[in-house]
């Protein structure tokens, strides 16, 4: 007998566990989030293996060059960065960066605002406008997102977008890997190796 054999007669004489498919039945749908500590339970999940984020935090938007200058000391790379044409961005004082619209193959870094965290998964949902493409998020080697607490939902259902919808919008949990490679976790390999997200507890405007 073959090992494909072998492997269909098993299946064929398996019987069903219906310990384990009771289990699920009474297994609540939606893990338990603690709605009163949104933001502990975001970070909790941004420091899951399977999201492997890391974060830092900043009280108003004025603070965001600083912490975006910090990250990237921190990772020994040059203060350079590719920033939508989002006009609360811009308003920030970015002396000392080099900054670009375009999104090279090769970028270093690039900055985004999150419309929506999710403390369930510990995902950023992220909107397609003219001051928000989505290109650069997906191109850079450290994806810098800004976050505030204020939109940080619990679980997944609980993040409609209000207002006007998007022409599309999408959804990061964590950074890119795959297993593909002769079964080796390559981070990177569909999109950023590093994830940072920048939690602002002021409001965004």
């Amino acid at each position: 007998m073959s090992a494909r054999d072998a492997i269909l007669a098993k299946l064929k004489g398996a019987a069903p566990d219906k310990a384990a498919a009771d289990a699920l039945l009474i297994a609540p749908e939606r893990p338990a989030v603690d709605t009163g500590a949104l933001e502990a339970e975001f970070l909790a999940r941004l420091a899951l293996p399977s999201v492997s984020a890391s974060h830092d935090a900043i009280d108003t938007i004025a603070d965001l060059p600083a912490a975006v200058a910090r990250y990237l000391a921190a990772q020994g790379e040059p203060h350079t960065l590719c920033l939508p044409r989002d006009p609360r961005l811009s308003a920030c004082d970015w002396s000392g960066f080099t900054l670009h619209e375009a999104a090279a193959p090769d970028e270093v870094a690039a900055l985004a605002i999150a419309r929506k965290g999710i403390a369930e998964t510990g995902s950023l949902v992220f909107e397609t406008t003219p001051q928000a493409p989505m290109l650069p998020n997906f191109l850079a080697l450290h994806h810098i997102v800004l976050l505030a607490v204020e939109d940080i939902a619990a679980h997944l259902e609980d993040a409609p977008l209000v207002g006007p919808q998007p022409r599309a919008h999408y959804w990061i949990t964590g950074v890119s890997g795959t297993t593909d490679i002769e079964g080796t976790y390559v981070r990177g390999a569909h999109g950023p190796r590093f994830l940072h997200v920048i939690l602002m507890r002021g409001a965004l405007g």
